[in-house]
């Protein structure tokens, strides 16, 4: 199912993305966190990546594990897609809203809002599924 794979690479691009731009999330964090020395900030931003690292190999298992249940016409295939994407979509929304101690997102919004992108294509993967015929 081309969307399954469409979702896999928006997870593979999305955990890409805050590597792409180190300072991005580091004037981020700095704005937040002015009176930080840059050793604290440079802390923050490798913990941060750790972080959006570890989610985004998760979703990536995600993602090929349901290809599998899909391709192989497993029957519990529609409903652990649909946790999937209930987890995927609540680990992102945590990322885009979720405020920190500065009273700013955690995050900085482009990368909060990268981290939904797949969630976009696990809506619509989501929905498919449901929609087409049960296989025995």
């Amino acid at each position: 199912m081309g969307t399954l794979c469409t979702g896999l690479g928006l997870t593979v691009l999305a955990t890409i993305v805050p590597y792409t731009d180190r300072d991005l999330l580091a004037g981020h964090i700095r704005t937040g966190y002015p009176t930080y020395a840059q050793t604290q900030i440079d802390s923050a931003v490798g913990t941060y990546l750790v972080l959006l690292s570890v989610i985004g190999a998760l979703g990536v298992i995600a993602w090929f594990g349901t290809t599998w249940a899909v391709n192989a016409g497993k029957r519990w295939a529609r409903p652990a897609a649909t946790v999937m994407f209930v987890l995927g979509t609540g680990s992102g929304l945590v990322g885009l809203l979720t405020k920190d101690t500065s009273g700013a997102t955690g995050l900085p919004p482009v990368l909060g809002w990268a981290g939904m992108t797949p969630c976009l294509a696990g809506a619509l993967a989501v929905a498919l599924l449901w929609k087409r015929p049960r296989s025995t």
